[in-house]
This record gives C-alpha cells, sequence and structure tokens, in this order.
C-alpha cells in the first residue's frame, strides 16, 4: 500500500475539533496533510458531506495521506503544495473560500525518526532537511558553503541559540578539513563548539538549536507562514476558524 511506512502522530486531536468546529457541510483546509490523522479527525466530524483540502510538499506524506483518507472516496481532495499556495490550489480547485483552515508548523515525527531524511541528530543520515522537492538547497549546502557571519546569522535568529558564534566558527574551521556530509558530523562540531561545562548541564543535546535553524532557513518556514497568513484571511467564509498549531517562539 503506497505510503504504508509513513507513521505521524498527530498532537492536540481533541484541542484541534474543539476549536476548528467542524461540521457537516463545511470546507476544510489541512495544509499540513502529514499523516492525515487530522484530516481524517476533521472528515468524520464533518460527515456525511464534508469535504477537506489537504496540502503538504512531502510526497512520502502525501502518498500515506491518501491511503488513510481512501474511505472518505471524493470528500478528500489531496494536492503536493506548500501550504503558502493554498490560494492558488483553492482557486484551481473552484473553491471560493473555506470553513475552517488548519496548520500544524514544524517538522514531523515521521520525518525525525527517518535517517535519511537528515532532519535528526538521533540517527546518522545524510545532512539534507528538504521537506519537499521546492526546497534548494540542503542542510550540507548552507554549512559548507556560507560564510561565518551568515551563519552566526542563522543559529541565532532562527535557533536562538546562545553560542551561535563559536559554533559558526568550528563550523568554518572544519569543513576547511573535510566537507560536512552527515548529521553525525554536524553534531559532533556543534557539541564541540560549546563549552563542556554548559553543554552538560542543558536539558536537551548542544546541537538541537541548530538543527532547528537550518531547518527552518533551508523550508523557509518562517517565510511561507507569513505568506500565508497574509493570504488566508479572504479565503476564510463569515464565522471560520483558523487553527495554527506552534511550538516555536518566533512562529
Amino acid at each position: 500500500m503506497a505510503g504504508e511506512g509513513f507513521r505521524h502522530t498527530s498532537v492536540m486531536p481533541q484541542e484541534v475539533l474543539e476549536l476548528l468546529q467542524p461540521r457537516p457541510g463545511g470546507i476544510y483546509l489541512d495544509g499540513t496533510l502529514g499523516g492525515a490523522g487530522h484530516a481524517r479527525l476533521i472528515l468524520e466530524a464533518s460527515s456525511p458531506d464534508g469535504r477537506l483540502v489537504g496540502l503538504d510538499r512531502d510526497p512520502e506524506a502525501l502518498a500515506a495521506a491518501s491511503s488513510v483518507l481512501t474511505p472518505f472516496g471524493d470528500r478528500a481532495t489531496l494536492e503536493q503544495a506548500n501550504f503558502s499556495k493554498m490560494a492558488q490550489v483553492l482557486a484551481r480547485l473552484g473553491i471560493d473560500g473555506v470553513d475552517g483552515i488548519l496548520l500544524d508548523l514544524g517538522v514531523s515525527s515521521r520525518q525525525l525518526d527517518t535517517p535519511q531524511r537528515g532532519f535528526s541528530f538521533r540517527d546518522d543520515g545524510p545532512l539534507d532537511m528538504r521537506m519537499g522537492p521546492d526546497a534548494g538547497m540542503s542542510a550540507a549546502d548552507v554549512v559548507n558553503s556560507f560564510k561565518q557571519d551568515e551563519l552566526r546569522r542563522i543559529f541565532r535568529e532562527f535557533g536562538e541559540e546562545r553560542f551561535a558564534g563559536r559554533i559558526a566558527r568550528r563550523i568554518v574551521e572544519r569543513r576547511e578539513e573535510e566537507p560536512f556530509t552527515t548529521t553525525a558530523e554536524l553534531a559532533d562540531t556543534v557539541k564541540a563548539a560549546i563549552p563542556a561545562h554548559l553543554a552538560a548541564k542543558q536539558k536537551i543535546h548542544p546541537a538541537t538549536r541548530v538543527f532547528q535553524a537550518l531547518r527552518i532557513y533551508v523550508n523557509d518556514e518562517l517565510g511561507h507562514l507569513s505568506t500565508t497568513l497574509e493570504s488566508a484571511l479572504p479565503l476564510l467564509n463569515p464565522d471560520a476558524r483558523f487553527v495554527v498549531i506552534s511550538f516555536h517562539s518566533l512562529e
């Protein structure tokens, strides 16, 4: 079955339903479809004739969602697209407005758990971090080619990393010997740049904020969010709901 290897645990399912309030006959848009956990609940709550448009930039996620939502037939329309393109997608589908929009921001648990995607340092894998084919540079491209000042800015701005300068300097020194290709190489370099006595006191892995910053930058997550917030409001029908789940202060 297509996408059967994709697993993602949807967060706050009951809270999403309470806030979105899907109802029969409504039209809803899930801009971060993932494994379709939220989408399935929305379609169940809006039965028998509610519709859902699901977007995801990740083809693996889209394949998995298609499998999960097969029982709902033509009530679910899935498109491979970034949520910032929702206005264009809805226009192409002939939909003038929706009764609810859901965005669950950030990386999915499945993406984190797949070493080949390069999002996590928990298992070694290629240093990629691209959520979909619409992303250009990989994380390896960034750390191997950007100037030290630009790396420092990325780590500080998107990761709120206290040791951004030290880490950027260590990365530049390390890549002069050999370019970065794996997540473990980057994680080890970041850890070595932070004073050991301070790293030991941190509740998270020393590389967490740097990986977060690179992921946000590579996928232009904040740029897409800004575009969406501006373009989504005209798409909302009267009394519609716009629900955004975020775990990052910059969002």
